[in-house]
């Protein structure tokens, strides 16, 4: 029998998606956190995807670093998508500065510029693109995840 006739919810197609534009003011980190927390939220309630309070402190987490750089390194706005596939959430950030971010060495003594390690730190994989308007850092983060 089908899992979705047992429990009586209807089964969300997937990929589920939403986005939110996002303008150059220091509250839309903040407003992009509960943005990817009210998403997870409702797709953990509304479907048969298991969203895990792991998943959605990890999607904040990397929520926040993504829109933090963008904040601090791309004029103008930016958007967040967030995409829920079998079994990844994918966080999108898109800005309008080229400039491909790069990992730097590690260096306990630096203070800042530690985002894009922590974002591959709880990531699956994260991969960067230079668009015509600016860029895309795309992260993927298993709906299972659980911090490392």
């Amino acid at each position: 029998m089908d899992q979705a006739a047992e429990t009586g919810r209807p089964r969300a197609s997937l990929p589920l998606e939403a986005s939110l534009t996002l303008s150059d003011e220091s509250s839309s980190i903040a407003q992009a956190r509960r943005f990817a927390t009210a998403f997870l939220t409702t797709v953990g309630s509304d479907s048969e995807t298991l969203v895990t309070p792991d998943t959605v402190q990890i999607v904040q987490l990397i929520v926040s670093e993504l829109v933090t750089n963008a904040r601090k390194y791309a004029p103008g706005p930016a958007v967040l998508h967030l995409r829920i596939t079998d079994t990844v959430v994918q966080v999108e950030l898109q800005d309008s500065n080229p400039v491909l971010p790069v990992p730097h060495a590690h260096d306990p003594q630096r203070v800042g510029q530690h985002g894009l390690e922590i974002v591959a730190a709880l990531a699956g994989t994260v991969t960067t693109e230079r668009l015509a308007t600016g860029k895309r850092v795309v992260a993927e983060i298993a709906l299972t995840a659980t911090p490392s």
